[in-house]
């Protein structure tokens, strides 16, 4: 088969190009280690689980085990017309190998996890793709295979604290900014960002000229409406000359920079950091309807280029599988993440700056259009155009300062899972077990401490992926205790995402909910408060390096 131009295709490689030829006569073949007879993917010049070197390839049957698949619905794709299904496989040899994929060959209606699968290639230019359709024969279906690590082994894999003192207690957040926040606002992202931070100084009691560290996630270029251009440009317009800067994708989720920033203040290295976080997709995909932004093109590397010639081009394909892998397993419903979105939005009616703030029923949720299967419209965070800012200050500043300042008891941020997309904890949100793991080692509060809580909410089940890791109910039963959305209502046992969350604020990729957070431990929330609030939890993170903050106020 031959496959249609303008279809999304990887970057190949002499080290990739044995996978993405295979087609060429029809046998699929995978990355082993000659020491320990591992499959491994992707290709990688060490083994993983033995760290030998000495790797080949070899062919395998073809066979495999469905373990997830969604149907896309609102995805547009060269040479993929919606709807399509995304599948996700486990190679039998060894079902530590899962591939993304494309499910051809049949309906969706016909696909159940469990069942045996067996490739097909299609040729696009230079590469065959390895699709995959029920085989045959089918077998019984099979148990779906475990995670490398379940969340005991994760537990146990937590370094513990190399010394007693924490860098924590070196530094307080002494200001918070935020932009305009709005959909399709047709402003300069940059202009955003100066908003925000401007606000976020003056909220400190401090100058621009007192700001001598800058960080921001994630760095760099416009990145299609995901940035405005990093430390680069904002020192351009305010020319601060900081001692010390950040900007970079790889930190402790889009909210890492002010970890990254407590680190430097912790260090000497600053006394005054300018945390910041500008999104503007919203007016970017309008300028690209419009003709007057062109997507950049050609092949593509990292996760996507596993994926988006399959047709997985967001989380929302990657999520939508690992939730209903999560369905399968513990029995939860559309309904348990239904909970989710109704709470976030019964708090965004009480938000001024929120984006969606008109009443949702269930019915309402369960009706809406579908994106990615089991996820619907509201299941999804809301593209926007804002930016967010925080000021990390040395702790012994704070006093000379106006304002209350708010201190960072712990820190979560250790890597314990696979960090590949489609090779991670296949019932939880990627990257949120082990920084969660890792926060409870650095305090002695516990989750019954905790007075409200913003957690990342890219999509409802991020939001319930965090909930379970964080300890606020036992894995597996967020679907009791979200039953009803009770427990998680401002008056319940866990406020949560008490602004509305980016389910209905709007995306701002964890920075709004670190900014929520500080507001309610102010008592500053106005008509959403949460009475007495203490201590605050706060994630961020959606499939990508993940980081958790737990804060108190101490006044």
């Amino acid at each position: 088969m031959s496959g249609e131009q303008g279809r999304p295709l990887p970057l190949v490689t002499p080290w990739t190009e044995f996978y993405w030829t295979s087609g060429a006569d029809g046998r699929l073949r995978l990355q082993e280690c000659a020491s320990c007879a591992a499959l491994v993917h992707p290709p990688k010049p060490v083994c993983p689980y033995c760290r030998g070197h000495d790797l080949g390839v070899r062919v395998v049957s073809g066979y495999a085990t469905l373990i997830g698949f969604t149907v896309s619905h609102r995805f547009r794709l060269p040479g993929l017309p919606s709807p399509y299904i995304v599948a996700q496989v486990a190679i039998e040899e060894d079902p530590r190998v899962r591939l993304t994929t494309t499910a051809v060959g049949c309906e969706a209606g016909a696909l159940r996890l469990g069942m045996r699968m067996e490739v097909v290639f299609e040729r696009a230019e230079d590469v065959w793709l390895p699709l995959f359709r029920p085989s045959a024969e089918q077998p019984p279906p099979a148990p779906l295979p475990p995670d490398e690590m379940d969340p005991e082994q994760v537990r146990r894999s937590v370094r513990p604290m190399p010394r007693a003192r924490k860098f924590e207690d070196d530094v307080a957040l002494t200001g918070i900014g935020m932009s305009r926040i709005g959909r399709r606002l047709m402003a300069d992202p940059l202009a955003l960002t100066v908003e925000a931070c401007e606000a976020a100084v003056a909220d400190a009691g401090l100058t621009m000229d007192d700001i001598d560290g800058l960080a921001t996630y994630p760095g760099g270029g416009l990145q299609g409406g995901f940035g405005e251009g990093g430390v680069t440009a904002l020192e351009a317009a305010l020319r601060v000359r900081p001692t010390w800067h950040s900007g970079g994708g790889e930190t402790f989720g889009p909210g890492g920079s002010v970890i990254e920033a407590m680190l430097a203040v912790s260090a000497g290295l600053a006394r005054h950091v300018l945390c910041f976080r500008t999104l503007w997709q919203a007016t970017h995909d309008e300028l690209a309807r419009q003709g007057r932004i062109v997507p950049a093109g050609g092949r593509l590397t990292g996760d996507m280029g596993w994926g988006a010639p399959f047709g997985a081009t967001s989380a929302a394909h990657v999520l939508a599988q690992t939730a209903q892998r999560y369905f399968h397993r513990y029995g939860a419903t559309r309904e348990t993440l239904g909970w989710i979105a109704l709470n976030q939005r019964a708090n965004a009616a009480l938000n001024p700056t929120a984006i969606y703030r008109d009443p949702l029923t269930m019915d309402d949720y369960l009706q809406a259009r579908l994106i990615t299967t089991p996820f619907g419209l509201y299941d999804c965070d809301v593209p926007c155009d804002g930016a967010v800012a925080v000021v990390v200050s040395a702790a012994d500043t704070a006093a000379d300062l106006p304002g209350r300042p708010i201190r960072v008891e712990a820190v979560g941020t250790q890597i314990v899972e696979r960090l590949e997309w489609d090779q991670s904890t296949s019932t939880h949100e990627p990257q949120v077990l082990g920084p969660a793991a890792h926060l409870w080692t650095r305090t002695t509060l516990r989750p019954s401490d905790v007075d409200v809580a913003e957690l990342y909410d890219g999509f409802t089940f991020n939001c319930l992926s965090w909930i379970e890791a964080l300890g606020f109910c036992g894995i597996g039963e967020a679907k009791d205790f979200l039953d009803t959305g009770k427990n998680i209502a401002r008056d319940g046992v866990l406020p949560l995402n008490t602004h509305g969350g980016q389910l209905s604020h709007g995306r701002t990729h964890g920075m709004g909910l670190l900014h929520e957070a500080i507001v309610q431990l102010r008592g500053q929330a106005g008509e959403r408060q949460v009475p007495g609030a203490r201590v605050a939890v706060v994630s961020s993170g959606g499939l990508t390096p993940a980081g958790v903050l737990l804060l108190r106020n101490d006044g």
